[in-house]
This record gives structure tokens, sequence and C-alpha cells, in this order.
């Protein structure tokens, strides 16, 4: 979609990929503190913004309970990293239950293995990086979250996809507490693979909504 037509027919979404691809840039400045909390924050909620705005559907509206979630944890982890760390585990939570309620009918064997090899994997790598229980049991509800996604019958090239990017983005983060705390690599990739995985998660799951003809009167995306 051209980006005068996404302005137009999608307010919230032009307005959250400008604050989420931004606030990549601001971050590196010299911006005032709050300033750059409320910017954070500003992506996710302005998908949440857009999952509520037009889409009259209880499915639509956890998954803006889902973004709005996440944003809170945005902001909070700049004060209080365990503060932060619950909003996300609710937010995770609130999307485990959506995609349950969309659970593939027949996944392969090999979605299977990967769902649960994630499930696993996951909250074992971020107890081996920082020996931290409470990071391995944040961990848990994280490779929950991803692992329901890619059992979920929304597209797997958004929504699972944008799952494992969310997964990526906290591993990264994980490192940093540890073995890659002196590499620049999680301040270049952590907030690029968070906003762009949850961009790709939100309009999944609306697209797919709307196919559905959850939203009638709302044309496709």
């Amino acid at each position: 979609m051209p980006a005068l037509g996404l302005i137009d027919k999608r307010p919230w979404l032009a307005a959250s990929l400008v604050a989420g691809t931004s606030y990549w840039l601001a971050a590196k400045g010299q911006v005032p503190g709050l300033w750059l909390i409320a910017w954070k924050g500003a992506g996710a909620a302005l998908l949440a913004a857009y999952a509520w705005a037009d889409h009259p559907s209880r499915n639509a509206h956890l998954l803006a309970l889902v973004m709005g979630l996440c944003a809170v944890g945005d902001m909070v982890l700049e004060i209080s990293f365990s503060g932060g760390a619950v909003a996300f585990m609710l937010g995770h939570l609130a999307a485990i239950t959506l995609y349950l309620r969309f659970r593939r009918e027949r996944p392969a064997g090999s979605q299977k293995a990967a769902a649960l090899t994630v499930l696993v994997a996951v909250p074992l790598i971020a107890y081996q990086i920082t020996g931290r229980a409470e990071v391995a049991l944040y961990a848990l509800s994280l490779s929950g979250m991803a692992a329901a996604a890619w059992l979920s019958s929304f597209p797997r090239y958004r929504v699972g996809i944008g799952a494992m990017m969310f997964v990526a983005s906290d591993l990264l983060i994980f490192g940093r507490m540890g073995p890659l705390a002196q590499s620049a690599l999680p301040g270049m990739l952590v907030w690029p693979l968070y906003y762009f995985g949850q961009f790709l998660i939100c309009t999944g799951v609306i697209a797919t909504l709307r196919a559905r003809g959850e939203f009638s009167s709302q044309s496709a995306a």
C-alpha cells in the first residue's frame, strides 16, 4: 500500500511505523529521558490503537490488550526491569489466549517439533546466559507465546515470524546481561527485531480476522 494510502486508510498504523522506526534513531541522540520513554512506548501503543479502532471484535480487542501491555512494558522497563518484565509476561499470556483460540487443526510433525523446541530451549538458554531463575520464568512465557503463535492458524510468515523476531530480540537482551555485555550487536538489533516483530504480529492477526469476516464492513488489507 503506497505511503499516502496507508496514512489515509490506516492512520494509527502509519503513526506507529513513524514512532517505531524513529525511536531507534532517537534513542541514540540527546532526547530527554521522559520524552524518550514515552517515544519508546508509542510504537506498540499505536499498534494497540490500530487493533482497537474500527475493528469491532473481541479477538481484535484482545490483540489490542496484548499490544497495550507491551507498550506499558516498553516504558516501565526503562524504570524497573522487573516491573517491565511483569507487563510483558501479562502480554504474552494474553497473546497465548488469542493464539489458542485459533489453533491449527492438523499441524505437521515438523511444526510441532519446532514449537516444542522453542518452548523448551528459550528458557534454558535464558537461564544458561543469565543464571537467574526469574529470567527463565519470564522466558517461559515468551517461548509459550512464540510456540502458540507458530501452531496457530494465523500466517506463519507474518505472525509466526513476528513472534520469533520477538524471541530473538529478548535473547539479545539476555545476552547483554552476560556474554554480549560488551557487544554492540544488542544495541543495533534489539529494537528493530522487537518492533517489526510486533508490527508483523499485529497486521497479520488483523488481516486474518478481516479475511474471516470479523469486520464485515472493512475492506481487505
